[in-house]
């Protein structure tokens, strides 16, 4: 079979303007892959680990990471993530967070994100970052599984 899975982007983020904000950004950056929106990190982890077609088990997916969530830290899901066994470690996550202390985001980088970006986004650099994802997504897209 020559189809190809394209990646999915998993967004956890708990502010809805944000959020909206953020998808209006990737659309307008030309981006149309599959947003998958969480507000709070229990649902996030349970989609991303043990959903059927969650990321762990189906294919990868992008991740954009709030740190301040209502029900855990957005670090303790990175960690969660990075320290995974299946492909899901090596899925590219985006920290996208109010917070913009510097030993926090070194520890950020520490535990494995790939670009850590301070909200308010300034919409001129958060869409240059985007239409860099946009092409490293196009890029990685992988061939469908076959049952």
């Amino acid at each position: 079979m020559n189809q190809h899975q394209t990646v999915g982007i998993v967004m956890i983020e708990d502010d809805a303007g944000h959020a909206r904000l953020i998808e209006k950004n990737i659309r307008r950056a030309g981006i149309l892959n599959d947003i998958r929106h969480f507000t709070d990190g229990g649902s996030a982890l349970e989609f991303l680990f043990d959903a059927a077609d969650g990321p762990a088990k189906n294919g990868p997916a992008l991740i954009l990471l709030d740190l301040n969530l209502p029900d855990m830290s957005g670090t303790d899901i990175l960690q969660r993530i990075k320290a995974d066994t299946s492909p899901l470690r090596r899925a590219p996550v985006v920290v996208l967070t109010t917070t913009d202390d510097k030993i926090e985001i070194q520890r950020c980088y520490d535990l494995g994100c790939n670009v850590y970006i301070t909200k308010p986004v300034d919409y001129e650099n958060f869409a240059q970052a985007i239409r860099q994802l946009g092409l490293f997504l196009t890029v990685i897209q992988v061939p469908e599984v076959e049952a």
